[in-house]
């Protein structure tokens, strides 16, 4: 393991980021705070397996009593899996954590910044959080929108959750100059479901033209990162019209409960989880799984540039 004051870089990700060989990030509030005890581990062992076999090295990224994991071990892993109110991480309470040797699950914006850090270009994750409804009353936005702004990592993923609202979020990062990419779909893909009604801003059709287009904006000078929304299997989607239904019928619960900030999405997520019978957690897994394949296949691609 290579450390400093702040990161603990597992040996095979430092050992394959020396190489130049392709590594991908992924988060791990879907093991903190997604799943119980062992399907979060068994999950995140298998994406990890999962871009083995794609010929690239996944980093799990964490925090562990106070320092930052770039790539875990099977047993720090399993200790993160059962940790007992592990926090969750973002960018304004990630140092909170590393400086009070706290333990927690990183969000989309703090996976970002512990991959940038550690030279990993590319994450794959479920969903991105983004503009909540009724943000205009709430101002309730995810950071993880102003990261992809400002840190150049590619996020793939299968859009913005779909418990958001998913054009406002579109809008948010149009403004912020993210370039939204969707994979071989001219719409943007509804989380558990293919399609949403909002038509994609870009479309790219393989992991060779999302690398070149990379290159060519860093070759530009342009900072910040993007966002790849990959659409689930058509086998494991759930469709949009009864996944709307559960998502309005948990959201009217959250409002008269007042869930609000950090809260909101553990709760729908949970809400929604039970009234599709469990059937949302099966297709969020299977779609972190096909996510994971196309980042692996993108990381190769800039590796071997």
């Amino acid at each position: 393991m290579r450390s400093n004051n702040i990161l603990d870089i597992h040996a095979p990700v430092a050992e394959a980021l020396a190489a130049g060989q392709p590594v991908v990030a992924l988060e791990s509030t879907i093991i903190t705070h997604g799943m119980p005890w062992p399907r979060n581990n068994e999950m995140a062992a298998d994406v990890e397996a999962l871009i083995r076999a794609e010929g690239a090295v996944p980093a799990t990224i964490a925090v562990i009593d106070g320092r930052l994991k770039i790539g875990l071990s099977d047993g720090e892993r399993a200790a993160l899996a059962q940790a007992k109110d592990p926090m969750k991480l973002s960018r304004a309470d990630l140092a909170f954590a590393l400086a009070e040797g706290r333990s927690g699950g990183t969000t989309v914006a703090a996976t970002m910044i512990a991959a940038h850090m550690a030279g990993i270009a590319v994450f794959a994750t479920g969903g991105i959080g983004g503009v909540h409804k009724g943000a205009e009353t709430s101002f309730d936005i995810s950071a993880d929108l102003d990261e992809l702004a400002r840190t150049p990592v590619i996020v793939v993923s299968a859009g913005p959750k779909a418990i958001l609202d998913t054009e406002k979020t579109l809008e948010v990062l149009e403004t912020r100059g993210v370039p939204v990419v969707a994979f071989a779909t001219d719409t943007m893909p509804a989380f558990w479901s293919r399609h949403s009604p909002h038509k994609a801003p870009l479309r790219l059709d393989t992991p060779q033209a999302i690398a070149r287009f990379q290159a060519t904006r860093k070759a530009l000078g342009i900072d910040g990162g993007m966002l790849i929304a990959n659409p689930v299997p058509a086998a494991d989607e759930i469709a949009a019209g009864e996944m709307a239904r559960h998502i309005a019928a948990a959201q009217d619960e959250a409002l008269e409960r007042g869930v609000s900030g950090k809260a909101m999405t553990p709760f729908l997520l949970a809400r929604i989880l039970e009234l599709t019978d469990g059937a949302s957690l099966a297709t969020n897994i299977a779609l972190v799984k096909n996510n994971a394949i196309l980042a692996a296949r993108i990381a190769r691609e800039i590796a071997a540039a």
